[in-house]
């Protein structure tokens, strides 16, 4: 009697606190946890004439086809290469693109690189492809470029070998300046007091950086990392199908646009969302592992 006593008092104190939260609450229920359900048809031959129970059941039938197609491993690869190349590369570009504005003495050039490098992330996917097909078209700048560094006249895009180099590249030009606002608001949370003694103790700038200010920013490094991980398998098909070419195709192709490929295209509805749903468990693994050893090596975690 007590807690329904005190669980009331709570919510006519709050209420309006309460009120805010059931859109956020209506969100994930309505788009993330209610289209779960639909996560049945990969056990199943669905067609949309039955419905999800009048489809047959498959079991794991679409998850063999899925593992012993030719395609697998190449797919399995280009999908691991581009992520991994994007979180090697691209991961810690804001970083240190935050800690190299953090070291700027002019507050109005820092703000003009910020505002400079936040652009780009506001550009249309489409417009950043389409920028992209040009510069490195066989008439491009980049393609102008590299030809006087000795590079052989050609469209990049038709070569395989460097799609997942323009892909990571655009990828980080895009985003390099919206992914530092995070680590800036970080970093102008760090104890000043800890500079000024670095610098009585003798401590260059490149030190204190060293010493004081990653270790300071380090939980947030952390925590933005095991999120990373648990999209290792998630490579958005918009941008693989906007830069995509058949010429291309040997290392453009990724598990996303696959599913894409497959479900929307070949209707296959049953074996695209076993394709799906391989990836989401596969990235569900690498949150809980990456957050087990983060927890184990450093005590930062996100739980």
């Amino acid at each position: 009697m007590y807690t329904k006593k005190k669980v009331a008092s709570d919510l006519k104190r709050n209420w309006s606190l309460y009120l805010m939260v059931i859109p956020v609450l209506a969100f994930y229920i309505i788009f993330c946890y209610k289209p779960m359900y639909g996560a049945i048809i990969a056990f199943k031959d669905f067609s949309p004439g039955r419905g999800i129970w009048g489809s047959p059941w498959v079991g794991f039938e679409h998850f063999e086809t899925f593992f012993k197609g030719k395609d697998f491993f190449r797919i399995l690869g280009n999908t691991l290469t581009i992520s991994i190349s994007s979180i090697i590369f691209g991961f810690p570009a804001p970083i240190i693109l935050a800690l190299l504005i953090n070291e700027v003495s002019s507050r109005k050039f820092a703000k003009a690189v910020q505002t400079i490098t936040y652009l780009p992330h506001f550009i249309s996917l489409v417009v950043v492809c389409g920028m992209m097909k040009e510069f490195v078209s066989d008439t491009g700048f980049i393609t102008e470029f590299l030809m006087n560094l000795g590079m052989p006249k050609q469209n990049m895009l038709n070569e395989p070998n460097f799609f997942t180099s323009i892909y990571v590249i655009s990828g980080i030009w895009q985003e390099v300046g919206w992914g530092s606002i995070i680590y800036l608001a970080a970093l102008a949370g760090v104890d000043q007091e800890l500079y000024e003694a670095a610098q009585i103790d003798g401590a260059g700038r490149l030190r204190q950086t060293w010493s004081i200010t990653i270790p300071s920013i380090m939980p947030t490094i952390i925590t933005l990392f095991i999120l990373r991980l648990g999209s290792v398998m998630n490579v958005g098909f918009e941008k693989i199908i906007l830069l995509y070419n058949p010429l291309s195709a040997e290392k453009a192709e990724v598990i996303s646009s696959y599913v894409y490929s497959v479900g929307m295209i070949k209707a296959q509805y049953g074996f695209s969302t076993a394709v799906g749903l391989f990836n989401s468990v596969i990235n569900c693994f690498l949150v809980f592992g990456a957050n087990a050893i983060s927890r184990k090596l450093n005590d930062t975690s996100l739980w």
